[in-house]
């Protein structure tokens, strides 16, 4: 196995069994397998590691992770429904099909004004905390981060709200190199549920 492909395995592993996003899992996964730290071109591409993480799912998950998939899917349209008047879109992976009960559930809102996500969560009571993620050449993107009660188990489920302009959702809906697309907004989320409960 190449050296890329040992890392995407032990990133696969990281983020089924730790819940970590991709970005450290490989980091991690290379600091654990000597590779120096991850260099960015040494690391395998998040395409690969998802590739991994459905191979660990379906040899070690296959009896919960469906359900949990599920339940997450059913939380993202709770909130989607609350937030629609932003566009929202699911992404991450609760849209991809790899969630588990600990993903975090990450919902893109596409605002005229950046502020106005902000003030209706403010409106409605909700606790949340900001942040915002670096953008390489570009303005940081503001994230609005939830701690979101799941029906289906106690702890909370981490929902990440990213706040976009609106003229980024022209770009969005471009597929991976599978053809799979990268998010989906609640008409394709309900679809998905409805398909999956076929």
């Amino acid at each position: 196995m190449s050296a890329a492909g040992e890392i995407a395995a032990a990133a696969a592993r990281l983020v089924v069994e730790e819940g970590m996003e991709y970005g450290p899992a490989k980091r991690k996964a290379a600091r654990d397998l000597g590779r120096h730290g991850g260099r960015r071109g040494e690391l395998p591409s998040n395409e690969a590691v998802e590739d991994e993480v459905r191979e660990y799912l379906s040899v070690f998950c296959a009896d919960t992770q469906p359900a949990e998939l599920r339940a997450l899917r059913e939380l993202a349209v709770v909130w989607m429904e609350r937030l629609a008047e932003f566009r929202p879109h699911l992404a991450g992976a609760a849209w991809r099909g790899t969630a588990t009960r600990l993903s975090a559930l990450h919902v893109e809102l596409y605002c005229d004004d950046p502020k106005s996500a902000e003030i209706a969560l403010i409106n409605a009571g909700v606790d949340y905390d900001a942040d915002h993620l670096d953008r390489s050449g570009r303005e940081p993107l503001s994230v609005l981060s939830v701690a979101a009660r799941c029906p289906a188990w106690r702890d909370p489920v981490t929902l990440h709200l990213e706040v976009h302009d609106l003229d980024d959702l022209r770009g969005s809906l471009k597929p991976d190199a599978q053809g799979r697309t990268w998010r989906g907004d609640l008409t394709a989320l309900r679809r998905r549920l409805a398909e999956a409960g076929a």
